[in-house]
């Protein structure tokens, strides 16, 4: 199975990102996906098999448990990959950042410029 493959199904993107935070438990993969995708404990270790099978995920026992965590390799592979592509969006991301840059600078030198509470109405008196 190609690695595009493997990682366009939604269900395997989100496993991988849960075990990207660290170890898991297949047991605890099946509860977080069977609530956020309603997939059984079953459909889920099928899931996770694709995974293993493909280089994607590693497990080992403790016990009775099975614990998995993500194989960094394929990963790289598909960054390597996809390095060719990235001219197409790496300027837009730098252009973003820098206006991201100019919005904040711009909103500390007027809230500096304004002092403390700078955005308050002011209320005027009124005269008996």
């Amino acid at each position: 199975m190609h690695a595009f493959d493997v990682l366009g199904d939604p269900v395997r993107r989100r496993i991988l990102e849960l075990l990207a935070d660290g170890e898991m438990s297949s047991g605890a993969v099946s509860e977080v996906i069977k609530e956020e995708f309603g997939i059984s404990q079953p459909g889920v270790s099928q899931h996770l098999k694709v995974l293993r099978e493909n280089g994607f995920a590693t497990v080992r026992p403790e016990g009775t448990r099975r614990l998995y965590a993500v194989n960094s390799d394929p990963l790289r592979d598909i960054d390597a990959w996809l390095a060719r592509f990235r001219h197409f969006w790496t300027p837009h991301l730098d252009a973003l950042a820098t206006e991201l840059a100019r919005g904040k600078r711009e909103r500390r030198l007027r809230e500096s410029a304004d002092g403390p509470g700078g955005d308050e109405p002011v209320q005027q008196r009124s005269n008996p």
